[in-house]
């Protein structure tokens, strides 16, 4: 026998009821009677092995996030000032809804009675003398649980701002519509723009991949240091900027200056200047005869 089907099953005889101990079998009663039939037959009476299970009958109370959001539910439905919370009232109202949800599911109440403790605990706070630290009265002690009652109703707020919005596949579907494509390929428009970019886009990558060559060139310092000598012979003076005309590339420059300054090293040339930027004269050196 099912359970089930048991349960639904109404008890009916010809005098309305049973006697308290079931022994008296029921006067014959027609089909018509009968309030429940099982496979087929009419059930004149209540099985006595009938078996029902504890959770057959759940009381199914509003359902709540939290124990923040039971609270706030409270405070709310009854227009209490959530900045001056009467605590005896809104505590005795949570113990009421703990209490239901003990008897059925006591791992879900665990986390509403550590709420409930903090609840009770504010109220005693508020029943003890205010101390005074410092000559400045002591803080509220609902401040704390007000801050975060706020702020749950913010998140909350926003949670239901957020849902409104319309969601794909939820509120509405994105249309799919199905274009044949025709056979005959198309082109795509370029201009002369496109092909200078393109060009200008391949010397680029040109110049990334080119090779630089680096070759020797053997100089002597001591071959310009008698040019120098030969140069200066011819003249009196000579300005330090004629001394490297027609030398050629950098190298050749830097190793004449090289030779220019081992001269006047060894004392075999000199190097005057009248004043402040003034011209740079070079001669030979003055010896006597």
């Amino acid at each position: 026998m099912l359970p089930g089907e048991a349960a639904g099953a109404v008890l009916a005889d010809a005098d309305g009821r049973a006697d308290a101990a079931g022994t008296a079998a029921p006067p014959a009663v027609p089909d018509i009677a009968a309030r429940a039939r099982l496979y087929g037959e009419p059930m004149l009476r209540m099985p006595t092995d009938l078996f029902i299970p504890p959770d057959a009958l759940e009381i199914f109370l509003d359902a709540f996030e939290g124990p923040l959001d039971l609270l706030l539910y409270l405070i709310r439905k009854q227009n209490f000032n959530i900045l001056d919370i009467p605590m005896a009232q809104v505590t005795l109202q949570y113990l009421k809804y703990v209490d239901q949800i003990r008897l059925h599911n006591l791992e879900l109440a665990a986390e509403y009675l550590l709420m409930a403790a903090m609840l009770i605990e504010i109220k005693s706070r508020m029943l003890l003398p205010q101390r005074k630290a410092d000559d400045e009265e002591a803080g509220d002690p609902r401040a704390e649980l007000v801050r975060r009652l706020l702020e749950y109703e913010q998140i909350k707020v926003a949670a239901y701002d957020l849902n409104a919005v319309p969601q794909v596949e939820r509120d509405f579907i994105r249309p799919q519509l199905f274009v044949e494509q025709s056979n005959v390929p198309s082109w795509p428009e370029v201009d002369a723009t496109d092909l200078q970019r393109a060009w200008l886009d391949v010397l680029q990558r040109a110049t990334l991949t080119q090779h630089h060559k680096i070759s020797r060139q053997e100089l002597s310092v001591r071959e310009h240091m008698s040019a120098i000598l030969r140069q200066l012979q011819s003249a009196r003076f000579v300005e330090f900027a004629d001394l490297f005309a027609g030398q050629g590339g950098v190298p050749i420059v830097v190793v004449h200056f090289v030779a220019m300054l081992e001269l006047a090293k060894e004392t075999l040339i000199e190097i005057t200047q009248a004043e402040p930027f003034a011209p740079i004269y070079v001669r030979l050196a003055y010896s006597p005869a």
